[in-house]
């Protein structure tokens, strides 16, 4: 903080110096200057102006470096704040995680929003949380999420837990509903995985997916015919390859991919591949509550 003010301070005391002497020299050598005609009472009138100019434009440039001081100030206390929340997501503080970012939650930052909407899924998901409490954050998690998409368009993660946070509402709105927003919840998918081709995460979301649509009983089946004019489909291999491909991009990144890489392989009739996965997911080390359920 200290190398920060000192590189605004530097600036702001040799510019205006640098800048009235330049105003004072042509004030005094320029079109009404010395060796122009001119009386000596429009000189003085011009001087005059030059230094009403000159604090006119010390007051307009401190008003900006004060200005630009506060973002800057802003925008390291952001960075402060992802940084400080980066660390409790990755110690598996559920509670205190969502706590710091719901301060945050008028925020325009889609960073901050973004992040606000998985900790409040988190939290969502705890075992100690009531039932009326996990569905309104599950309510508030999409709100925060498409508040972000608003603020940035091109943030990965906004589309990600969009997509997220739009299948889970329909937990709570129906088959139906949640049918109907398989389309839209894939699309961001995939607008993720454009943004960040590395991401694993989303390229197991896309897995999901595939899977989901793979064992579709045939009611949902009924149900997908009646909203759309072609229902969306998948297959088993086509799903085993979105989870083989998030494993490639970041192994054993998720417990969750390691537990549907076995399951698949049971869909497959695989039981040797099954078995290997399967067992990585036990032996996944917990540190969320979904790890605990996979």
């Amino acid at each position: 903080m200290a190398a920060l003010m000192a590189a605004l301070a530097r600036p702001f005391r040799r510019g205006p110096a640098g800048l009235g002497t330049a105003l004072r020299r042509e004030a005094m050598d320029g079109p009404c200057g010395r060796g122009r005609p001119g009386t000596e009472v429009l000189r003085k009138g011009l001087q005059r102006g030059v230094v009403l100019s000159t604090g006119s434009f010390l007051v307009y440039e401190a008003h900006k470096l004060i200005s630009g001081f506060a973002e800057v100030h802003a925008s390291f206390k952001v960075e402060d704040v992802i940084e400080q929340a980066d660390y409790l997501y990755g110690s598996g503080e559920t509670e205190k995680l969502y706590r710091l970012l719901v301060q945050h939650k008028n925020s325009d930052d889609a960073e901050l929003l973004w992040r606000l909407a998985r900790s409040s899924r988190d939290l969502a998901q705890l075992g100690s949380t009531s039932a009326e409490e996990k569905r309104q954050l599950t309510y508030d998690s999409l709100e925060y999420a498409k508040k972000a998409l608003e603020k940035n368009e091109s943030n990965f993660a906004a589309h990600k837990w969009y997509g997220i946070c739009l299948s889970d509402v329909g937990d709570y709105e129906g088959i139906k509903t949640k049918i109907g927003n398989a389309i839209v919840i894939k699309e961001h998918f995939q607008r993720a995985i454009e943004l960040n081709p590395k991401d694993a995460t989303t390229i197991h979301l896309i897995g999901i997916w595939c899977y989901s649509f793979a064992e579709m009983p045939w009611y949902q089946r009924k149900i997908a015919a009646t909203l759309f004019a072609t229902p969306p489909t998948s297959t088993f291999q086509e799903a085993l390859r979105y989870f083989h491909m998030a494993e490639e991009a970041d192994p054993n990144f998720y417990s969750k991919n390691l537990l549907f890489l076995g399951k698949t392989y049971l869909k497959l009739n695989n039981k040797k591949m099954a078995l290997l996965w399967l067992s990585k997911a036990k032996e996944y080390p917990a540190q969320t509550e979904e790890d605990k359920q996979v």
